[in-house]
């Protein structure tokens, strides 16, 4: 960075001290690509990577009276960037790893599963058929199964009974059920990893 656009930053970052938004925005503009490309290449995900932007940034608001001009504002954004970056790989590696064990639990049963393709494909498909589900049921299914929340967690986050709350993850595992016996992918032993894994509810 050269020196006059040093002397730039500097003037944005004691707008930011003031509250301005215009200098918020500039600072925004100028470094949400670099930061949205860093976040990428760690995550492979848009929106993981948008959302390290958007914490990056909501932090940034939060602390304007804090940051200082004399030190490096690239450097400080970075570094945040780094830490919402590993709280975005927990949440994914802990997504991840529930659609996973599902389709390497299909493996050990289906001789023919062995093909990097066919394991996208049924990954995609598992994907695809939670995406059906209704709006609610979705909600309260990626929340207990992929979230891995407590009956009694969904009831209050979404301020509904325990009772719905069983009633749409039974109905989510009917449905499931029922389309990946149709696929003909294993879908009791799919049934069963479910189930057996989280037979209570609570």
């Amino acid at each position: 960075m050269n020196k006059g656009s040093q002397n730039t930053e500097k003037n944005l970052i004691y707008g930011l001290n003031r509250g301005d938004h215009d200098s918020f925005r500039a600072l925004f503009d100028l470094y949400s690509k670099p930061l949205f490309q860093f976040s990428l290449n760690y995550l492979k995900s848009k929106d993981a990577a948008e959302d390290v932007v958007q914490e990056v940034f909501a932090k940034v608001w939060s602390k304007k009276t804090e940051i200082k001009s004399d030190t490096s504002f690239k450097s400080y954004l970075f570094t945040i960037a780094l830490n919402a970056i590993r709280k975005q790989f927990n949440k994914l590696s802990k997504l991840n790893e529930a659609t996973h064990e599902i389709l390497f639990s299909l493996s050990s049963n289906k001789p023919a599963f062995d093909d990097k393709d066919d394991y996208q494909a049924l990954l995609n498909k598992l994907e695809e058929l939670i995406d059906l589900m209704p709006e609610k049921r979705k909600q309260v299914f990626v929340m207990k199964k992929l979230q891995e929340k407590s009956l009694n967690e969904i009831a209050s986050e979404l301020d509904i009974s325990s009772k719905t709350v069983e009633y749409h993850i039974t109905e989510a595992m009917k449905f499931l059920k029922s389309e990946f016996e149709k696929l003909k992918a294993g879908g009791l032993i799919f049934f069963h990893l479910f189930v057996k894994k989280n037979k209570a509810f609570n």
